[in-house]
C-alpha cells in the first residue's frame, strides 16, 4: 500500500460513496466542531491507512464545508464533490460520562453523481452506507451508483442506522436486503440489528443477511468483541483492550480495517468471494478490532495511521 500522505495521487483503490458532515460535539458544557459522517470517517480511516481513497460527496461553500474539505486534504483522500448543498449537514454529538454519543441532525442528502464536477473513478472496491444508501433523493443516486458498477467490483455495505432520519424501519429492511444483496461484505453493529430486526436473535440477523446474497457479514458489539461469518465458517473475537475516551467513529474505523484487511495482499479479494475460512476471518476481525481500538483511545474520529496500526499488531503478536 501507498503512504497515507501519497494516497491523493494514486488512482483510487477504494471508492467511498456517502454523506459528510461535521460533528458538533458537546462534552462538559465545551463545543468543538469536526467533520464526520460514516462514509466520510471510512474514507479518511482508509486513506490513513495508506489506501488511494476516492470519496465522493456533497457539502457547502461554508464554514463547515471548509472544516470537511481540509479534514479530506490532510489524509490525501481525492474529494469528488456534489455541490448543490445550500449548507453543509450538521450533526450534534452529546457525549455522556461514559463516553457514548447521543445524536440529532440537521441533514440534507441530494447526492447525485451525474452531477459531480468529474466521473467517478473506476476502483476495485466501492463502499456505501449509513445515511447515503437510505435518506432520499440521494439514495437512488447511490443505489445506481451500485447497479452500474462491473460485476468485478467488490461492494462494501455499513448500514450504521440513524433511526432519527429513518422512520420506516420496514422500508429500511428493505433497503437493507437491497444493498446486501449486491454487498459482499456488509458490517453492522449489534445496535443497528436491533432496531432493524427488534426480538430476533443475533444469528438469525447474520444468516437473513447472508441469504440475499453477501459473502461475509460482520456484527460488532462495542466492548463485547464481534462476529464474523460466512456460509461456511465463523469467528467470535474479543474487543481489543484499551482505555476508552469516547466511542465517536468506533464502528467506521473498524469498518477501514476490514476493507483494508480484505484489500491487502496477505487478504484476498478472491479469498472472500471464494469462501473464507476461519483463519482468514480471525484476520480480518483482529485488523479491524484493533483499528477501532486505537481510535476509541483518543478523542473524536481519529482513526491511525498504517505505521501506528502495525505497531499495535506487532505488539499485540509478541504478547504486548
Amino acid at each position: 500500500m501507498t503512504d497515507a500522505a501519497s494516497a491523493g495521487s494514486a488512482p483510487p483503490r477504494v471508492l467511498v460513496v456517502g454523506e459528510s458532515l461535521v460533528d458538533v460535539v458537546e462534552r462538559d458544557g465545551a463545543r468543538n466542531a469536526h467533520a464526520g459522517g460514516s462514509p466520510l470517517n471510512v474514507a479518511y480511516g482508509l486513506a490513513r491507512l495508506g489506501v488511494p481513497t476516492a470519496f465522493a460527496t456533497e457539502f457547502a461553500d461554508d464554514d463547515h464545508g471548509r472544516i470537511i474539505e481540509a479534514h479530506l486534504d490532510s489524509a490525501g483522500v481525492e474529494i469528488l464533490r456534489h455541490r448543490s448543498s445550500e449548507r453543509t449537514s450538521v450533526a450534534t454529538a452529546r457525549i455522556g460520562s461514559d463516553g457514548a454519543a447521543e445524536y440529532t441532525f440537521s441533514l440534507q442528502w441530494e447526492f447525485d453523481a451525474a452531477d459531480l464536477a468529474v466521473d467517478l473513478p473506476p476502483a476495485p472496491v466501492v463502499h456505501v452506507g449509513s445515511v447515503g444508501a437510505f435518506l432520499e433523493p440521494g439514495s437512488q443516486a447511490v443505489r445506481r451508483v451500485l447497479q452500474e458498477l462491473p460485476a468485478t467490483s467488490l461492494v462494501s455495505f455499513d448500514p450504521n442506522v440513524r433511526p432519527a432520519l429513518i422512520p420506516d424501519r420496514a422500508l429500511a429492511r428493505d433497503l437493507v436486503a437491497w444493498y446486501a444483496g449486491r454487498a459482499d461484505l456488509v458490517k453492522l453493529s449489534d445496535e443497528d440489528a436491533a432496531w432493524l430486526f427488534p426480538l430476533t436473535g443475533e444469528d438469525d440477523v447474520l444468516e437473513w443477511i447472508l441469504a440475499q446474497g453477501a459473502s461475509v457479514v460482520v456484527l460488532t458489539r462495542g466492548s463485547a468483541g464481534s462476529l464474523l461469518r460466512t456460509r461456511w465458517a465463523q469467528v467470535e473475537l474479543p474487543a481489543v483492550r484499551t482505555e476508552v475516551v469516547d466511542t465517536i467513529g468506533a464502528g467506521d474505523a473498524y469498518m477501514a480495517g476490514l476493507i483494508a484487511a480484505v484489500i491487502d495482499p496477505a487478504g484476498g479479494v478472491d479469498v472472500l468471494r471464494a469462501g473464507a475460512d476461519s483463519a482468514f476471518l480471525e484476520r480480518l476481525g483482529r485488523i479491524a478490532s484493533t483499528t477501532a481500538a486505537l481510535t476509541v483511545a483518543r478523542a473524536g474520529a481519529a482513526p491511525p495511521t498504517r505505521a501506528e496500526l502495525e505497531a499495535a499488531l506487532d505488539l499485540a503478536a509478541l504478547g504486548g
